[in-house]
């Protein structure tokens, strides 16, 4: 007996499952409990499946979603299309008809998640989608599993490889930002469009997932605050190199006394700080909790193999559920009531970059604003003035959300301060 797989989707990732089927097929049947065959594949249309056949791929190449829904010998079916449509009325039918469903469609999930989690429990059928978050690190089975034991307090995380790599240019090789997107762009690592990358809209989706994994709350993808790379300026690099720190746009998902915070910001991570040398088109999570202390979790967030790898373990582990009769668990059985933090109670370190007249008492008057909200300066750094223009970098001492949005509107205020810049920063 073999349990039979319908691919939806035959691209990049898809085409990798069959590469590890032969290749490590002697393991994932001796984890799996059975044989794994791919029954089915579902294509966009006659021009593609052609395509496919003539390319040498010899599989049962359908157009039709109802061939692989309707047909009762598929079990388990895979979702590799990408987008929320119609991906999600395609898996929904899937769970609806009694299949089990693997995904990496981190999009979809971040967003209309909790919906197909709640449909694939009431159907009794799993739902998996480990290779969502950070392709080839195991990192959702790992929270759910492996540290099961432990409080989770904070997550960081660089996310994103396209941005990781377009910051890595920047921080190592002083590039500006629209060189390093150029590049990006004739490598395959950016789309046409690389809204999602650089705004830090993709990581805000991982950042989701996260959290639900982490802290067992299922937040809104309108709950995490992001911000992109688009305003780095090699000025802003050159200066957080002297001062001892590395920008990476990076996903803090962390529990507070009020509840949960999660954003995706430019950060100044100290040099020092492992996230600092994940370097390329490289992801890492960085996990700080109570039992292990603090552990990294390292590997390619994207590519053919990796995300493939993580997604035929989720097969693989779909199907020895359903050999040891136990499938329909939950692929995340924490969950509690969702608790957003109150601002005043997410703190940082921050960054400012000022444009001002180069004239005498300029720092007093930062001084004395900044002072007015109760923040207080860790450094500060005036660069030799341009013309009339100075500019001055103020790295402050932890403060709030709210001291943040009261001080930036305070200098805003005054007409002899531009703010160029304001970027948080990973203390020591």
């Amino acid at each position: 007996m073999s349990i039979k797989i319908g691919l939806l989707g035959f691209g990049t990732v898809a085409s990798g499952i069959p590469f590890l089927l032969q290749e490590n097929g002697e393991k994932i049947v001796a984890a799996a409990g059975t044989d794994l065959e791919i029954a089915k594949v579902l294509v966009k249309d006659d021009e593609e499946k052609n395509r496919l056949v003539a390319a040498g791929n010899d599989y049962n190449f359908v157009t039709n979603i109802d061939e692989i829904l309707s047909d009762d010998e598929i079990t388990i079916v895979v979702e590799l299309m990408g987008r929320i449509e119609p991906a999600k009325t395609f898996i929904t039918r899937a769970l609806e008809a009694g299949k089990h469903v693997v995904s990496a469609n981190k999009d979809l999930i971040a967003v209309h998640g909790k919906d197909l989690i709640t449909l694939a429990q009431d159907k009794g059928v799993a739902f998996y989608y480990e290779a969502a978050v950070a392709g080839g690190i195991p990192i959702l089975r790992t929270l759910a599993n492996s540290l099961t034991s432990d409080k989770v307090t904070r997550i960081l995380g660089v996310l994103n490889g396209t941005s990781n790599f377009m910051m890595t240019k920047m921080v190592d090789e002083g590039w500006t930002y629209e060189d390093a997107l150029k590049t990006a762009q004739e490598l395959g690592y950016a789309e046409s469009d690389p809204t999602n990358d650089v705004e830090g809209i993709d990581a805000a989706y991982k950042a989701v997932i996260l959290s639900q994994f982490g802290f067992g709350m299922t937040i809104d993808f309108e709950d995490v605050a992001h911000k992109g790379i688009t305003t780095i300026t090699p000025e802003d690099v050159a200066v957080a190199q002297e001062l001892g720190y590395v920008i990476k746009l990076v996903g803090d998902v962390r529990e507070v006394e009020s509840g949960l915070s999660a954003e995706v910001s430019p950060t100044f991570l100290p040099k020092n700080h492992p996230l600092a040398s994940v370097n390329g088109v490289m992801n890492a999570v960085f996990v700080e909790s109570i039992g292990i202390g603090e552990s990294m979790y390292y590997g390619p967030g994207a590519g053919q193999k990796p995300t493939a790898t993580s997604v035929t373990a989720d097969i693989v582990r779909i199907a020895r559920r359903i050999t040891d009769g136990n499938v329909g668990k939950p692929f995340n059985e924490f969950s509690r009531p969702t608790q957003l933090a109150n601002p005043e109670d997410v703190k940082s370190n921050y960054y400012f970059a000022i444009d001002t007249a180069d004239e005498k008492g300029k720092i007093l008057r930062l001084a004395e604003i900044f002072n007015s909200e109760d923040i207080s300066f860790e450094q500060v750094l005036q660069q030799k003035a341009n013309g009339t223009t100075a500019r001055i970098v103020i790295i402050t001492h932890s403060l709030s959300k709210t001291q943040l949005e009261a001080v930036t509107a305070k200098l805003n205020a005054v007409e002899d301060f531009t703010i160029v810049n304001t970027l948080k920063v990973l203390g020591e």
